[in-house]
Parts: C-alpha cells; structure tokens; sequence
C-alpha cells in the first residue's frame, strides 16, 4: 500500500482541503484510498459531512482496530475514512509512558488490507500525532501559502522531516510534492512565494509549479461537505488538483489489491468528477 502524509507546521495552508482532494482524485483514478484524519481539529469529517463513535484516538489506543473506524459512503465507493475528534488532544498525556508510542500508528496499520493509497491528513504541530503519521508514511506532501510565514513554516517542517530521518535512519521518507496554494499571480507574495520555492534546493525538486490558484469554489464546496469535483467540476481548483493528483499517481506504480486498483493498473483512467 502506498503511503502519504499531507504536512505543513503552518495552519491555513490548505492542508485538509490538499488531503482530501487528493483521497478523492486519486479514487476517482481507481484507487481504492483510505483517508486518515490525525489531526485532533477533525478538519476532514468535517469537511467531508462525516461522524463516527471509532475515530484516529480509538485505533491509536488501541481500543478498536483500524478495519472497525473505516467510514465507507455509498456516493464515494472506493474511499474509507477514518475521522479525527478533539478528544484526539488528550492522546499526549494518556500515552505518555507508552513504549514506542511515536509508531503506534504504524503497528496498527501494518496489518490493514484492500486498500491502494492512504492519504494521512497531520496537524500543524509536531505533536504524537505528527510523528505517528510520518513514522507511518514513506511520501509527504506540502501544501504551502503564498507567504513569507508559510515558507518559514515549510522549513520548520522540514526540520522536523529531517528530525524524524535521523532518529529512525530505517523509515524512508520522500518529499513527492510541495504544493502552492491559493495562488494568485497579479500579486507579488505569489510570484515571490513562488520563485523562493523554486530555487529550495530541498523543495524545489518536488515543487508542482502549477500550483492550486485562489478559487472560492474550494471554501462553498467544503461548506457543503463535498469534494472540489464534486460540488464545482469545471472550476479551476478541480483543474489544478486534477494535475496534481495525474502527477503524484504518475510518480510509483502502485501494487494494488482491489478491482478499482486492477482498472487502473491495465490501463482505465476514470474521469475525476
């Protein structure tokens, strides 16, 4: 299965939105994805319109097993999601003298099967949480602003990358994107943003130069919990994470288990919409 974090130390970069977009575009690819929501704001039910006794706090303590918190919905087959609550915030403190607890998530996964792709939507500290996700992922993807902050925020979460490479030389993790976000062109944060992420000798090798441009459609979709391509097929969001998830499906063959996976594995490309 292949494994991917959406990660920012910076709030408000599009993080959720990113995370979520990319569960569904590559599900409407033929990937048979599993969502992951390890932030405790529970951003992606939220967006998504979902709820669920069993959540990211239960499957970390062990109290259900991952397969009992997937959320499956009739209108999106393909996707399971397992959500996030606040009370995900206390996992610190009722954890703290766990052994290992930084791979929990990890141990608790390694057994789960029938998906293609999980897509881990972390939160924007390096909390348990965070490091649960990374040390659980082998691909991070970045979604960063159109600022001067959300660069400083991009390298503070590459510190914490590198961090996390030189405690667990074992865990291989890749940078498959950096995302730009809300870009808007006619200003000069963008082009400077831009052009600053270009010449990261780390980021800049990863960076989608396409970027996802300002698109109000992105904030009245999760107002009315539906992905970009389903509430606003032909705007420019829906155009601009289409090419990124055509570019991060292109980037590994995927060994997949489901027929949704075979189709696109011999070739079936279903539209996103």
């Amino acid at each position: 299965m292949r494994t991917l974090a959406v990660v920012n130390m910076k709030g408000g970069v599009g993080k959720t939105t990113t995370a979520v977009q990319i569960a569904a575009g590559l599900r409407a690819r033929g990937r048979r994805v599993l969502l992951v929501d390890a932030d405790p704001q529970g951003n992606v039910g939220n967006l998504l319109g979902l709820s669920s006794p069993h959540t990211i706090r239960e499957v970390m303590l062990g109290e259900v097993a991952p397969a009992e918190a997937i959320i499956e919905v009739d209108s999106r087959p393909g996707l399971g999601v397992i959500v996030s609550t606040p009370a995900a915030f206390t996992l610190e403190t009722v954890l703290a003298g766990t052994v290992q607890r930084e791979t929990l998530l990890s141990r608790r996964m390694k057994d789960l099967h029938g998906f293609d792709v999980m897509v881990i939507d972390s939160s924007p500290a390096m909390n348990l949480l965070t490091y649960n996700a990374l040390l659980c992922v082998g691909e991070i993807v970045m979604p960063v602003g159109m600022d001067t902050m959300a660069l400083a925020g991009a390298r503070q979460t590459l510190n914490g990358v590198n961090e996390i490479r030189s405690l667990w030389p074992d865990r291989q993790l890749t940078l498959a994107a950096v995302v730009p976000t809300a870009v808007n062109m006619n200003t000069h944060a963008s082009r400077a943003t831009l052009q600053a992420l270009a010449a990261d000798k780390e980021m800049g090798p990863a960076l989608f130069e396409r970027g996802i441009r300002q698109c109000i459609d992105l904030t009245y979709a999760a107002a009315a919990h539906q992905t970009i391509w389903e509430y606003a097929p032909a705007s420019r969001a829906a155009e601009d994470y289409s090419a990124l998830v055509a570019q991060l499906d292109g980037a590994q063959t995927i060994e997949t288990e489901t027929t949704y996976g075979e189709k696109a594995q011999a070739g079936i490309q279903p539209s996103i919409h």
